[in-house]
């Protein structure tokens, strides 16, 4: 697994195939173009990554401070609209001028929150030097992940492959008709010992291009042609789903082996959440709770989600989730905040609460809320998409730095939290009870290997290092005084962070991750009972069917951005939802019908699956494509075989489409559910690990769902009582229908089937219903 620089979190077993099959089309490259690059980076410490990147390789434009991109309405784009490089979106404009002048592109692929994106920017993009051989040799076309996944996916497939590796920025070469050749991730401008610079590197691909253009292009032939092998998944109609108990079980093994005992996490470091892998684990104990193995998953994931609440990779200031850990403690973060982090650990930690009783994993979940509710959500109702890593240290400060608004010396907590702890038995702060809880030191908690540019010197990254009984028993304090104290400290060093320079707000608002957080929002609704979350859910779905849906062409937007005045605009050349937006706000819309029972939210999820089916099923061997074929510049049309930071789509349509189908009756769904399953049943039966989300669609075509229907007028007193009883049980396969009694004794509700429900009328009957099967 490769985790550097804003690297995909995702294991890239698939790939292992590629590089197989890779390597011959590349073998022909003359030997003194392959160079390793070895990047030192503080988000991945004691790590050194050595790419290889195969040089065997052009756009001149006006060295002009406002390019191109100045038009888009991606943030991300817009931070480059100023660079001296002749930047162009990808497009039709990019394409025809490579063709025309007989040029390469250089294709550089990021997001608006990456730290090392920033500096390439910095040390190279701005550069006037390195902007004018890039300019007078290159197309150059800077492409926003975030808004086009599709062509991300595409060459950070090429990159994987013929690297072992990836990551963001992805610097890839290509041919005037978008064949990859050569790829890398950050360059430095300069050369350094044993590595060549980004400078070194573009004179080296324009100079062979001029060299040897003909065989440069054969080579590229022969790469597509490999990597379309590559990405076939495919099932034939006689063929069967994997056995679900082999495969469950093997999921869980491969997890056990990867697990972490001392700090939880599934690696050792860095650390990523992996929300996917809690979701398995959670049903998986639902099915093996007197087993050694359903006890073991339940301990994994909620031994790791108590751990990363604890540790700095939470911000206890400010609330949410950082990126990920650089470190096996927790500790040190990158930084970023994303939105699909924040969605989907609000649903990990709702469950674990669910599981557990602890009323500590439901704080959790209402601080992520908090956090997204102030920080993140526009007056529209959509959610943005991120904050940045990086930001002034001051005012007056002239380079932005990483974590600078989330850090702490101890002279500021002394200055900021002078104030005496009443009741302590010795001359005590509020700082030293604070300092000792949250390990601040004098010079800084950060160890230099988790800092390799400095960037946190003497500096304190919040984590929780002692329980507040032992910080009690430390200062002679009753526990809830320390809790006190704490939550006094929390809020003042809030206010005064608020003073600080903000990191950027990337405000994109994406369907896919604002699927992902109506789903958070709902599903922490129904299980705390707080109508005020269920609420917010509606208010961002009722966003999507305004602003990112088309009712007459039914089709999802993939994003839109805030305009003036409380105004929601959508970019000149608006960008069609993609697989994921329509299994992720699919998704959001089933739990928010579960969590609301206004049926409005089904029809919806019912529209857009049906959409979804017209646009990106494979009727011939099965599973979705990513995208929906219409765009002639992707060469490759994808199925994405593994979870990463997001769930697979694939995974997330094949629980959906069982959930709808018991909801409305539509057996046919069950079976397209089987299908997608049969498709991805190789890397089922070797890998399950990879894909933890399609183990769980799998679990839910093997193990009836449990369907309850709730007779009885919504709002009265009792109704409201048996909903509440329902959600406090975690019973993974299940799902819930409102079946509202008029004053006469009878009723309907439109999507009701007729099999496999629970009809409950009273408490007592619904209580035994659901200890019986949760």
């Amino acid at each position: 697994m490769l985790q550097h620089l804003g690297f995909r979190t995702q294991p890239i077993f698939s790939f292992r195939r590629a590089a197989a099959l890779i390597p011959s089309a590349v073998a022909n490259r003359p030997r003194f173009l392959r160079a390793s690059v070895e990047v030192p980076c503080r988000n991945c410490p004691n790590r050194s990554l050595v790419r290889t990147i195969f040089i065997t390789m052009a756009t001149g434009g006006s060295e002009e401070h406002n390019n191109r991109l100045i038009h888009e309405k991606s943030p991300y784009l817009l931070q480059h609209a100023y660079n001296p490089v002749d930047w162009y979106p990808w497009g039709p404009d990019a394409f025809a001028k490579a063709k025309k002048e007989d040029k390469p592109i250089f294709l550089s692929v990021g997001y608006s929150t990456c730290h090392w994106c920033h500096v390439m920017e910095r040390e190279s993009f701005e550069n006037k030097e390195i902007s004018k051989i890039m300019n007078k040799n290159f197309v150059c076309i800077k492409v926003d992940r975030e808004e086009r996944p599709d062509v991300d996916q595409v060459y950070m497939m090429f990159l994987q492959a013929t690297s072992g590796g990836g990551g963001w920025p992805m610097s890839v070469w290509l041919t005037p008709d978008l064949k990859p050749f050569v790829g890398g991730t950050y360059f430095p401008p300069e050369d350094g010992l044993h590595r060549p610079g980004f400078k070194t590197i573009l004179m080296n691909v324009a100079e062979q291009w001029k060299k040897d253009q003909t065989g440069i292009i054969e080579r590229g032939n022969k790469i597509l042609a490999a990597l379309h092998s590559v990405g076939a998944v495919s099932s034939s109609k006689e063929g069967m789903p994997p056995p679900c108990p082999q495969v469950m079980k093997n999921c869980f093994q491969q997890l056990a082996h990867s697990y972490e005992d001392e700090y939880g996490g599934f690696s050792v470091s860095p650390k990523f959440p992996s929300p996917v892998n809690f979701n398995f684990l959670f049903r998986f104990w639902a099915l093996n709770k007197t087993s050694e193995d359903g006890a073991k998953a339940l301990e994994m994931a909620l031994h790791t989600l108590k751990m990363m609440a604890l540790g700095g990779i939470r911000d206890h200031v400010g609330q949410g989730f950082h990126r990920y850990s650089t470190d096996r403690h927790w500790h040190v973060p990158h930084f970023e905040k994303m939105l699909y982090d924040q969605g989907q650990l609000a649903v990990s930690y709702i469950e674990a609460y669910q599981i557990a009783g602890d009323t500590f994993f439901a704080d959790v979940a209402r601080d992520i809320l908090l956090y997204v509710s102030r920080d993140l959500s526009d007056e529209s109702g959509g959610f943005y998409s991120a904050e940045d890593a990086d930001s002034h240290p001051s005012a007056n400060s002239a380079e932005k730095k990483e974590g600078a608004f989330y850090v702490w010396t101890e002279q500021e907590i002394k200055d900021l939290l002078p104030d005496p702890a009443s009741d302590a038995t010795q001359s005590t702060t509020m700082a030293d009870v604070f300092a000792y809880y949250y390990g601040v030191k004098s010079n800084g908690n950060v160890e230099p290997a988790q800092d390799l540019q400095g960037e946190l010197r003497n500096k304190n990254v919040l984590i929780v290092h002692y329980s507040s009984q032992l910080t009690a028993a430390k200062f002679g304090l009753e526990v809830e005084k320390v809790k006190d104290i704490l939550s006094t400290c929390r809020n003042r060093l809030d206010k005064v962070r608020k003073q600080r320079p903000r990191p950027h707000l990337d405000n994109k608002m994406v369907a896919s991750w604002n699927g992902l957080m109506i789903s958070g929002f709902a599903r922490a609704g129904a299980v705390l009972g707080e109508k005020a979350y269920i609420q917010r859910a509606a208010q961002a779905a009722a966003f999507v069917r305004e602003y990112m849906f088309n009712s007459e062409s039914g089709r999802l937007l993939r994003s839109c951005y805030p305009g003036s005045e409380g105004a929601v605009e959508r970019g000149a050349n608006s960008i069609s939802g993609f697989l994921n937006d329509y299994a992720f706000v699919i998704r959001g819309l089933i739990d928010l019908y579960e969590a609301s029972f206004e049926e409005k939210w089904l029809e919806l999820s019912l529209k857009l699956q049906q959409m979804q089916d017209e646009l990106f099923w494979d009727a011939k061997e099965f599973g979705y494509f990513t995208n929906d074929g219409h765009d002639p510049s992707l060469l490759i049309r994808l199925k994405e075989d593994q979870d990463g930071a997001e769930p697979s789509g694939n995974a997330v349509a094949a629980s959906n489409l069982v959930r709808l189908a018991n909801l409305t009756n539509r057996p046919e769904w069950t079976i397209k559910s089987r299908q997608i399953v049969t498709a991805f049943k190789n890397l089922l039966n070797s890998i399950p690990m990879a894909l933890p989300e399609m183990v769980i669609g799998l679990m839910a075509q093997h193990h009836p769902v449990k369907q309850v229907v709730i007779c009885g007028e919504l709002e009265a007193p009792d109704t409201q009582e048996l909903i509440e009883c329902i959600n406090t049980h975690f019973v993974p396969n299940k799902g819930s229908t409102a079946l509202t009694w008029n004053r006469k004794g009878t009723g309907s509700v439109k999507w009701l089937t007729t099999w496999n429900n629970f009809y409950i009328r009273s408490n007592q009957t619904l209580t035994q219903h659901l200890k019986t099967e949760s």
